[in-house]
């Protein structure tokens, strides 16, 4: 009998869901739009202030890794855990949790990835850096391109790590987001 996955290691997480990186495919935005509609259908609008496709997917012409990433912004701590608990009921699995913050996922399964992976971060509204960095790649593809040949270079040495894999990418990403904060300075407030 398969072990479940919170049953698993990390470790056995890690061999069970590779890092896996593809040329970009234009379905991960049509799967985006219609996760967001689940979203939208479990969340009332009293608790979501924004709901957006963010990470390497939402950006067009860089290989990402086949998981669709969903920033839902909420307005306070009560409806960030209201959120987490509504889409928990709603079939998604918590990944981790910090004060301002909830990660969950969809399309994990004991015999690995589902056809569709989402990783829905549930934050407080502002808690938005990577509508900056995805809207900076978008702008400038030469710097995407450096972000492609960065992440397939930590694929090859971190295929089951994902914590080194995320950890390398960590400056870069920071030093774009900062220039892009600068550049769109206010675009997202709320």
């Amino acid at each position: 009998m398969k072990k479940q996955l919170n049953e698993m290691t990390l470790e056995e997480l890690w061999q069970l869901f590779p890092i896996v990186l593809e040329p970009h495919r234009d379905c991960w935005a049509q799967w985006y739009a219609e996760e967001e509609k689940q979203l939208r259908r479990l969340l009332p609008e009293t608790e979501v202030l924004r709901i957006s496709h963010i990470g390497s997917t939402a950006v067009s012409a860089i290989w990402a890794k086949p998981i669709v990433d969903i920033l839902v912004e909420t307005a306070d701590r009560t409806a960030l855990q209201s959120a987490a608990q509504k889409l928990e009921r709603g079939g998604y699995l918590r990944m981790s949790e910090e004060q301002k913050r909830i990660s969950l996922n969809k399309g994990y399964t004991p015999e690995g990835f589902a056809e569709r992976v989402f990783h829905v971060h549930v934050r407080l509204v502002g808690d938005h850096d990577e509508l900056y960095f995805r809207d900076y790649l978008e702008a400038y593809p030469d710097v995407a391109k450096e972000y492609e040949t960065l992440k397939q270079k930590l694929w090859n040495l971190f295929e089951h790590d994902r914590d080194a894999y995320t950890q390398d990418k960590t400056e870069f990403v920071r030093r774009y987001t900062g220039i892009a904060k600068e550049q769109y300075h206010g675009r997202y407030t709320i």
